[in-house]
C-alpha cells in the first residue's frame, strides 16, 4: 500500500566512479616513468649495442635502430616531451589568463578591445607553421618549442579566462566590493578570478593534450629537439622504420604518450562533470 513515501534513487555514478581510478592511473605511470626514470638508469649510448635487437635478459624491451637500449631511452625521453608540453601550457595560462582577466575586468571598453583584437588575428594562425617557423632559428631548442607551443595558445585561453571572468567582473559583488572601497586586487585576484578558476581547471585537460600533440608532431617532424635525443616522439620517429622489425622501440614511447593524454582528458572530464553537478544543484 502506497503512503505517499518514495524510496530515495541513488544517482548512477558506477560508471564516473570507475573513469577516475582508470585516468588516475593512465596519467600516474608516464608521469612517474618521466620523474623518476632517469634516476634508474644511465642514458643510452648509440653503437653500444647491435641496433634493432629484439627482447632478451639483458635488453627487456630491445634496441633501436641506433643500437641504444629501448628503455633506458624510455625512462629518459618523459623530461623533454612532458616538461616542454606542461611549461608551455603554464606560459599560455599565465600570459592568456592576465590578459583575458584584465580585459573582462576593465571598465573602458577601448581597453578591452586593444587587448583581445590583436589575438583575435592570431587565433586562426596554423600551430605547426608558427613552430616552424621558430625552428628554423632556433633548432633543437626545448625553451624556443616550448614558447612556440605556448604563443598558439595564449589567444584561445585569453579569450576563455574573459568570458569565464565576465559576468563575475559585472556583477553585483563586484559592484558591491567596489562601493566598499576594496583593492582592486583584491577584487580582481580574490573574486573575479576565482569565479574563472573552473572554467579554466577544465579547459587544462584539453590544453595539455593539444600541447603534447604540438610538441610530438614538432619533434616527430624534425622541427623540435635533436634526430639523437632520447625524447618520446623522437623515439617513434626515429624507430618508425623498423617497426616490423622491432616494434617496441615505436610501441613504449607511443604507449607512454597515449597513456598521459587519455588519463588526462578522463580527468578532466570527470572534473568537469562535477563542475556542472555543483552548478546545477546551485540553481
Amino acid at each position: 500500500m502506497n503512503h505517499g513515501h518514495t524510496t530515495p534513487t541513488r544517482p548512477r555514478n558506477g560508471r564516473s566512479g570507475r573513469i577516475a581510478p582508470l585516468g588516475a592511473l593512465l596519467l600516474v605511470v608516464p608521469l612517474g616513468v618521466a620523474l623518476l626514470g632517469p634516476a634508474l638508469t644511465a642514458p643510452a649510448t648509440a653503437g653500444a649495442f647491435a641496433p634493432y635487437t629484439g627482447r632478451g635478459g639483458e635488453h627487456p624491451l630491445g634496441t633501436d635502430g641506433l643500437g641504444r637500449d629501448v628503455l633506458a631511452l624510455l625512462l629518459h625521453g618523459g623530461r623533454s616531451a612532458l616538461g616542454m608540453s606542461l611549461g608551455a601550457v603554464a606560459v599560455a595560462y599565465l600570459v592568456g589568463g592576465a590578459l583575458g582577466l584584465l580585459a573582462a575586468t576593465s571598465r573602458r571598453r577601448w581597453i578591452d578591445e586593444s587587448l583581445m583584437r590583436p589575438l583575435d588575428v592570431l587565433l586562426p594562425l596554423p600551430s605547426l607553421l608558427v613552430i616552424s617557423v621558430v625552428a628554423v632559428g632556433w633548432r633543437g631548442s626545448p625553451v624556443a618549442i616550448a614558447l612556440a607551443v605556448a604563443s598558439v595558445n595564449v589567444p584561445a585561453v585569453a579569450r576563455l579566462v574573459r568570458a569565464a571572468a565576465l559576468d563575475a567582473a559585472s556583477g553585483p559583488v563586484t559592484e558591491a566590493l567596489w562601493m566598499q572601497g576594496e583593492s582592486r586586487a583584491r577584487i580582481h585576484l580574490g573574486h573575479v578570478a576565482r569565479s574563472a578558476l573552473s572554467p579554466v581547471a577544465a579547459d587544462a585537460g584539453t590544453r595539455i593534450t593539444l600541447a603534447v600533440f604540438l610538441v610530438a608532431s614538432a619533434n616527430f617532424l624534425g622541427l623540435g629537439l635533436d634526430p639523437t635525443s632520447p625524447d618520446w616522439a623522437v623515439s617513434v620517429s626515429r624507430s618508425s622504420e623498423g617497426l616490423l622489425i622491432q616494434p617496441w622501440a615505436v610501441l613504449a614511447p607511443a604507449a607512454m604518450l597515449v597513456m598521459f593524454t587519455v588519463g588526462l582528458n578522463l580527468l578532466a572530464d570527470r572534473l568537469l562533470a562535477r563542475t556542472r553537478r555543483t552548478r546545477e544543484g546551485a540553481r
